[in-house]
């Protein structure tokens, strides 16, 4: 995508974190349903996502528009253009038809808001970078702790944090710009996760934040910024999207170091039979 299509998502993903609390669900609003905003007027706008329509026009001066009628010509173009945007898919069923609509749908969302620019430079950050550092707290401890070790497959020097009895300062005081940091944060973070990215960040360490919704206010410190949306038709939060980013991930991880990754494995595999830790 080009910069001019990707324009909106990138001036609200970058002012995010100093939206007001009612202009942030009217900018959530909006990247939820990118596909109406060439149809909706501001009234229309900030009736769906609940605001005033002052509220609306405010945000649209801080992204750079002039009024509604800028923000639905630009609606426009981004449709012309063919890029797959929509809405969140419905769905207050918990049966499971309706169920695989939500995963399919949130799974399609997160990998069209990967695309293949984001994807190249986040894979060549995993792959250059002298160490990666994954962390992932309460909810996102999973996902951080699968993507270390798929990673692990095809190169060394990756590690989990905070390791059992350690901070995370301690993980990170000897990390550079040489290095990089992928940091899971899905919602319900702990306290100082902003100041935990901000503090990463400022040390000139790459940071590839992974993350809900919820995190986009936090997008300014990242290098790269990846949404995987977790909503779900249940009453508990979805990861499938995430999972399958994590695998999309390590994997061409994996293949932009076929040879290394190749002598790496077969090295894994020898060990391995060697202390019977398989079946």
């Amino acid at each position: 995508m080009t910069a001019e299509i990707m324009n909106i998502g990138q001036r609200i993903d970058r002012s995010y974190g100093e939206l007001s609390p009612q202009e942030q669900r009217a900018a959530d609003f909006i990247l939820d349903h990118l596909s109406d905003l060439a149809v909706y007027s501001g009234t229309e706008l900030a009736q769906r996502s609940g605001v005033s329509k002052a509220t609306v026009s405010r945000l649209f001066r801080r992204l750079g528009f002039e009024n509604a009628q800028e923000v639905r010509e630009h609606a426009r173009s981004l449709r012309s253009s063919g890029v797959p945007v929509g809405g969140i898919a419905p769905g207050a069923s918990a049966d499971l038809s309706a169920h695989l609509v939500r995963e399919v749908e949130n799974l399609r969302r997160c990998l069209d808001a990967l695309g293949p620019e984001r994807l190249e430079q986040t894979t060549s950050l995993l792959v250059r970078s002298r160490t990666v550092t994954v962390v992932g707290l309460r909810n996102s401890y999973a996902l951080a702790l699968h993507l270390r070790e798929q990673l692990a497959q095809s190169r060394a020097g990756v590690h989990l944090a905070p390791q059992p009895g350690q901070t995370l300062a301690e993980e990170f005081a000897e990390r550079d710009a040489r290095d990089a940091v992928v940091l899971f944060g899905f919602r319900r973070r702990p306290a100082g996760f902003g100041a935990l990215v901000a503090g990463v960040a400022a040390r000139g360490v790459p940071v590839i934040l992974i993350g809900d919704a919820s995190a986009r206010r936090y997008a300014e410190f990242a290098t790269v910024w990846l949404e995987c949306p977790i909503d779900s038709v249940s009453a508990l939060d979805s990861y499938a999207s995430a999972m399958s980013l994590v695998n999309v991930l390590a994997s061409n991880a994996l293949a932009a170091r076929t040879r290394e990754s190749r002598t790496r494995i077969a090295a894994i595999n020898g060990l391995l039979d060697d202390l019977g830790e398989l079946e």
